[in-house]
């Protein structure tokens, strides 16, 4: 396979199928340099050297009585992972205010739950228009499985993009969840997008599946039309059922986000949970395929901090997209 030529072809509209697209991340490493020089080029047709600055906030941590395998907020698994509920609407505004001040562009507010209950969207929703008041950030939410009604109403409250990562193909989906169905999940994507949301969509590399379940998602989303998508790498917890799992080589998580990359040319392409663990030295390159990350660290885990961050930044090329005052 041409990289360059296969880049050409897909900065000018080509949709690349799904032979393409596992010639990809079934390329050998001796060519992850060509592989991840023509994602560039995709990414900066349509990015720039601009990378979005995410930042999270756990907004519920540790009660979800779901029984996702990678998942250490579960209550199913032992783990020490703090449990809270809701936070406050003061809480969550002291959140966005030290996004802001991150240089966030975006603040999404999570919780380890099912699905939201009426009074957990009101609490957002509220705390979604004082966020709106004083802060120029984009916000996303992240709520669980929507129910009917709810996503209209987080729209109108002012929340931008609501995030439910499909995690991983729809083939695979059950040997990690027992207690809801893939098609919940898209379900609920469907229904954000309905009420006038972006949706924030992704998944996990390296559950067990193969690299035909990282073509396959990449494709479920791109017939969803997601407006951006998360790629995290598995970064195994304690007390989970993936706790022993080896985690996926730094170059085959750098040629699959090559691959989100030419699947989704113009995409919010993330790299997202494990970062720094799973391709440790190899981190900056990443951001050849991926135009976005989450700082200063994740749900449950920490990360580098957001002084290295802008330093790895700084020192790749790359600089982050400034949020208009």
């Amino acid at each position: 396979m041409n990289w360059n030529e296969l880049a050409d072809r897909v900065i000018d509209g080509h949709r690349i199928t799904r032979e393409e697209a596992k010639s990809i991340v079934d390329a050998p490493d001796t060519e992850l340099l060509a592989v991840l020089h023509a994602a560039y080029r995709v990414r900066a047709h349509h990015h720039g050297n601009k990378v979005r600055v995410h930042v999270l906030q756990n907004a519920k941590s540790g009660v979800c009585p779901e029984d996702c395998a990678f998942c250490s907020q579960s209550m199913k698994y032992n783990n020490d992972v703090e449990q809270y509920g809701m936070q406050s609407t003061e809480e969550l505004l002291e959140g966005a205010k030290k996004a802001y001040e991150k240089g966030a562009v975006t603040y999404c507010m999570v919780t380890a739950t099912r699905g939201p209950t009426w009074g957990e969207v009101d609490r957002i929703c509220d705390a979604v228009r004082q966020i709106k008041e004083n802060y120029d950030l984009d916000v996303c939410a992240s709520l669980g499985l929507l129910k009917e009604g709810q996503a209209e109403k987080l729209a109108e409250a002012g929340v931008d993009r609501y995030n439910h990562n499909l995690e991983t193909s729809s083939r695979h989906f059950p040997n990690l969840v027992s207690t809801h169905s893939f098609e919940d999940r898209v379900a609920t994507v469907t229904r954000a997008k309905q009420a006038g949301m972006e949706a924030c969509c992704g998944g996990i590399i390296g559950m067990g599946e193969d690299k035909d379940d990282w073509v396959e998602l990449a494709f479920t989303l791109r017939e969803l039309e997601v407006e951006s998508v998360p790629v995290n790498f598995l970064n195994p917890r304690p007390g989970t059922p993936l706790d022993r799992s080896d985690p996926p080589r730094p170059q085959e998580c750098l040629k699959a986000l090559a691959m989100f990359r030419f699947v989704h040319p113009s995409t919010d392409v993330r790299v997202a949970g494990g970062r720094e663990v799973v391709l440790g030295s190899m981190q900056p390159m990443a951001l050849y395929a991926a135009n976005s990350f989450f700082t200063d660290g994740y749900l449950t885990t920490s990360g580098q901090g957001e002084s290295d961050d802008a330093v790895m930044l700084r020192e790749a090329g790359f600089e982050a997209e400034v949020v208009e005052a």
